[in-house]
C-alpha cells in the first residue's frame, strides 16, 4: 500500500457537557446528552434543508484517540478477548472517524456565533471536530 494522505477539514465543533472521554458513554443511546453542533458560517447553505426530528449521521474526528491501537478488549472489558479495532466501535484506531446517529432537535441558522444544530444522544466530548452530516436514508425494499 502507498502512504497516501487526504485532507479533511473540520466544518464545525461539538458543544457538549461531556468534557472528558471518561465521562462519555460507549454509545450515544446509552446516556449520551443533547449537544449543540456549531458550524463554520461558510457551510450554512449546506445546512438549510435539515429539519427538526430528522435522523442524521454525524461524522467527527476523534481528536483525542490513540491512533496506534489495532486491537482492544470490547467495551473496555478485560475478560473479553482482544479484538481487532475494525470489528469494534472503539474510538482508538488508525483513522479515528466517529460515526454517530443522532436526531435533530433544533436548527438555528441565525445564531450570533454561527449556524448550529441541537442533536440528541451524542457521546462525543466538547470540542470534537465535526467532519460531515449525512441524512439517514430509508432502506430500499427493492434490490
Amino acid at each position: 500500500m502507498t502512504d497516501e494522505h487526504y485532507l479533511a477539514r473540520a466544518i464545525g465543533r461539538v458543544e457538549s457537557p461531556l468534557l472528558h472521554r471518561a465521562d462519555a458513554p460507549k454509545q450515544g443511546d446509552e446516556g449520551g446528552p443533547d449537544a449543540w453542533l456549531r458550524f463554520d458560517p461558510s457551510v450554512e447553505r449546506g445546512l438549510r434543508d435539515l429539519r427538526v426530528g430528522q435522523d442524521v449521521l454525524l461524522l467527527t474526528w476523534l481528536d483525542r484517540a490513540d491512533r496506534g491501537v489495532l486491537a482492544v478488549h470490547p467495551r473496555g472489558d478485560l475478560s473479553r478477548p482482544a479484538t481487532g479495532v475494525f470489528a469494534t466501535r472503539s474510538p482508538d484506531r488508525p483513522n479515528p472517524i466517529g460515526l454517530h446517529r443522532v436526531t435533530i432537535l433544533a436548527v438555528d441558522l441565525l445564531a450570533e456565533d454561527g449556524p448550529r444544530l441541537r442533536v440528541s444522544d451524542l457521546e462525543a466530548v466538547d470540542g470534537t471536530p465535526v467532519l460531515d452530516v449525512k441524512p439517514v436514508l430509508p432502506r430500499s425494499t427493492e434490490r
